[in-house]
């Protein structure tokens, strides 16, 4: 996969991607990170990629015209910016290429995203600044507009950095151990059970014995039961759209009843 960025802030990208498992799907190539500059596509020998919002107000809007040049140099585009109506279905992700917009006022990620988002072979993220992108670029080049959460940030830089990390882990070989990924809260709709390891004894508290047993059976309904509690308790909106078993149903009364 080749996931190319387009922001005012390049160097925030250098710290987060040279480390742990994306840096080894990078050198492995299982992975392409493109950190563009949107300022080296501005028209003016000021460089500049915002200006002030038609109509008035506070702060400022980003310019469409360098992120429309920094995308045409990675695809072709048809159509001009300043037109009006809807790019054409070629510039809106038919060609293998997702446009992606990080915005407050996008759909929350989630992990299915991530997973529908890491079969794609070329991702562009736009990450947007001040009061955001203007409208003609959100309007006719963006395919996916995605949130990290109910709350603002400075910038899309953060929420980019988040959804490559949430996609990358996605993509075959980037993560090692493919039940590691596949017991992940989230993955099958549910939080993840509690995880223990060496010594048996810590502070006066062992782990719990079935954990020790060897019956490779239990231990799997030991964890899926905690894996239920943990959702119940602490997410319950999960459940309702949550991948479960018929035994989860026990299971469930087991754990509303106390046991």
């Amino acid at each position: 996969m080749k996931i190319n960025v387009l922001t005012l802030f390049p160097e925030m990208f250098e710290g987060p991607f040279s480390s742990s498992l994306i840096k080894k799907a990078i050198e492995k190539k299982i992975l392409a990170l493109n950190i563009i500059n949107i300022r080296d596509f501005t028209e003016d020998k000021h460089k500049t990629a915002d200006d002030s919002p038609y109509g008035g107000g506070a702060g400022m809007v980003m310019k469409p015209e360098p992120i429309y040049n920094a995308i045409k140099t990675l695809y072709p585009l048809s159509f001009s910016p300043l037109s009006r109506g809807r790019c054409p279905e070629l510039c809106r992700g038919t060609e293998g290429v997702k446009i992606i917009y990080m915005s407050p006022t996008g759909k929350q990620l989630t992990n299915d995203k991530a997973k529908e988002l890491s079969k794609e072979e070329n991702l562009i993220i736009i990450c947007g600044h001040y009061e955001g992108i203007d409208e003609r670029i959100r309007k006719n080049l963006v395919t996916d507009e995605i949130s990290i959460g109910d709350y603002v940030l400075t910038g899309g830089e953060l929420p980019a950095m988040v959804l490559i990390d949430s996609v990358s882990r996605h993509i075959p070989d980037v993560v090692k151990e493919e039940d590691s990924l596949i017991n992940d809260s989230f993955y099958n709709g549910l939080l993840d059970h509690p995880s223990y390891t060496k010594p048996e004894v810590f502070n006066g508290e062992n782990i719990p014995a079935v954990l020790m047993s060897g019956h490779h059976e239990e231990i799997a309904r030991y964890r899926r039961k905690e894996a239920l509690r943990s959702t119940f308790f602490k997410r319950p909106e999960l459940l309702a759209t949550a991948k479960l078993k018929k035994e989860d149903t026990k299971l469930l009364e087991d754990i509303i009843n106390g046991s």
